[in-house]
């Protein structure tokens, strides 16, 4: 099987190569994941310059093409990109995101069957129209969540029957580790330990997480809550919060950005991972959370039902509700934490890891491909 991912976002930064592939790790991850699979796979990138290279037997061309007007990120010469991917002659094509009509069309054009996989693209925009026309001929749509598809259909932007495959965006390389020697690096501590990592802003929800602390730590007197953060819109509103209740400020940490390098330590000292986003396409790090053990306690949306096969790991709670978030964290609070550590590892492994990421793309690929050879045979009988 031959596969061509395909790559229609371009970097603001200008970088092709290695470069490129060092800042988007898990651009090359995947397709890397899909090749340990038993594919031939092969990544075209659109890019400020023509160029290529490759990482780990998997080739990388790098297609030049002006940028869009008024948006950076999309390359606006989607025929030159297409022929480049013709030449690798593919017997199935994977699109990264929904936000490229222009290329997605073009790619259809080439015959072989396309899978569009989910990049957090909103199904409605002013592009409404012509992202109907570049969907029109996709042979199937990948989701985090099969029901994460359904705003597509809905929208008309996915045609009835379609194929839907649940398979996330990406997986992570964050591996479990000693939790005492990640608690001696990270400076954490609690019991129990609970980690955020993701912004302070409105989706996300920090402040129902905050209440929801607060509301637990008469039952959890020595837990610790430690934000790691980026953007911080909402770090005022935090702040007022905790100069309001002063007993709460002694137990949340407000530790700002986190090299990525050293999430991986974080992971592995919490015991608790907490996020209450109410929209997430997949939910990079709820990923690293459970590959390093530690157990989430999430909103209930459907990538986080996706991932965490709806509860059976961890828990869900309704999204803005804090007594819910507060009643679970006491509930799991109580139970055995290395049985909860042991079971989020096992978890990850068996339904989240990259060799199961790589083996489910291409189990859908050849799902797609045989469909397309049946439909072709009918057609000329």
């Amino acid at each position: 099987m031959r596969v061509v991912h395909v790559n229609c976002a371009q970097d603001a930064e200008r970088r092709t190569g290695p470069a490129l592939l060092d800042a988007w790790p898990t651009l090359a991850a995947v397709a890397s994941a899909v090749r340990s699979a038993g594919a031939d796979v092969a990544v075209v990138q659109s890019s400020h310059e023509d160029a290529w290279c490759e990482r780990d037997g998997v080739a990388f061309r790098f297609v030049a093409e002006p940028a869009m007007a008024g948006r950076s990120t999309a390359g606006f010469a989607p025929m030159r990109f297409a022929r480049a991917v013709k030449a690798l002659r593919p017997d199935a094509i994977h699109v990264n995101g929904f936000g490229f009509p222009l290329h997605t069309r073009a790619m259809c054009a080439l015959g072989p069957p396309v899978l569009v996989q989910d990049h957090a693209d909103p199904p409605r925009g002013r592009i409404r129209g012509l992202r109907r026309w570049g969907l029109a001929r996709v042979a199937g749509a990948a989701f985090t969540a099969s029901e994460q598809a359904a705003p597509f259909f809905q929208d008309g932007a996915l045609k009835p029957g379609t194929p839907v495959f649940s398979i996330p965006e990406s997986s992570t390389r964050f591996r479990p580790g000693d939790m005492a020697a990640a608690r001696i690096a990270t400076g954490l501590h609690g019991r129990p330990a609970i980690l955020w990592v993701g912004h302070l802003n409105a989706n996300k929800d920090p402040i129902t997480i905050l209440e929801a602390f607060s509301l637990a730590l008469p039952r959890l007197p020595d837990a610790c809550l430690w934000y790691c953060y980026q953007h911080a819109p909402l770090l005022d509103r935090l702040r007022t919060r905790l100069a309001a209740e002063p007993g709460l400020s002694e137990r949340v940490h407000l530790l700002g950005a986190v090299p990525h390098a050293k999430v991986e330590n974080f992971c592995r000292a919490a015991d608790f991972f907490m996020l209450g986003s109410r929209s997430e396409s997949c939910g990079y790090a709820l990923l690293e959370a459970l590959a390093c053990g530690a157990t989430p306690i999430v909103s209930d949306i459907p990538a986080f039902r996706g991932l965490m096969m709806h509860g059976a790991i961890g828990a869900l709670c309704e999204p803005g509700d804090a007594d819910s978030f507060a009643r679970t964290l006491v509930t799991l609070s109580a139970r055995p934490a290395e049985a909860m550590r042991t079971q989020a590892v096992r978890h990850f492994e068996s339904e989240l890891s990259f060799p199961v990421l790589g083996r489910k793309l291409v189990a859908a690929y050849q799902t797609l491909i045989d469909r397309h050879a049946r439909s072709r045979k009918g057609r000329s009988s």
